[in-house]
């Protein structure tokens, strides 16, 4: 019996919880403050710590540079299969980043995610590669909260 339970515990497989609560309707992340809300209107539901690219500081611009984005995106999609326990798309790049890039000739990067933390995570700071990164069971109720299309102020 002891066995079974320390195998349960080993397990993070990801919660899906089911939240009745007021919509979101937007989020905004302070990158300096390391804090991101969660807003319903005016009204701050829930606020979480974070990590951050392992070159925090700046807007992103580049493939690779270790920044996240600033500006205004959307949640572009859910991911209940993801290798960090679950994530949410951010829509970057948007047009004027894919624009920047080019100009500069690089290419912009992508798949910057609002995401939960790996089994190898061993509580670094600023790990990843421009991700914001909160703790498994944060991640479980910001993915239960938060939609497709909500929108996401990233300030620096």
């Amino acid at each position: 019996m002891g066995g079974v339970a320390t195998l349960a515990g080993c397990a993070s497989a990801p919660q899906l919880l089911d939240y009745k609560g007021p919509r979101v309707t937007a989020i905004v992340v302070q990158k300096t403050d390391r804090f991101l809300h969660l807003f319903h209107e005016n009204t701050v539901l829930a606020s979480y710590r974070f990590e951050l690219g392992f070159a925090p500081d700046g807007h992103k611009r580049e493939f690779g540079d270790g920044r996240t984005p600033e500006g205004q995106y959307w949640i572009d999609r859910k991911n209940p299969n993801s290798e960090f326990h679950l994530s949410l798309g951010i829509s970057y790049p948007n047009r004027a980043d894919r624009a920047a890039a080019a100009a500069m000739g690089k290419p912009p990067g992508g798949d910057i995610f609002i995401h939960g933390t790996p089994e190898f995570y061993l509580g670094a700071r600023d790990w990843t590669v421009g991700c914001i990164a909160v703790e498994n069971a944060e991640v479980e109720f910001i993915f239960a909260m938060v939609d497709v299309g909500t929108p996401i102020w990233i300030n620096p």
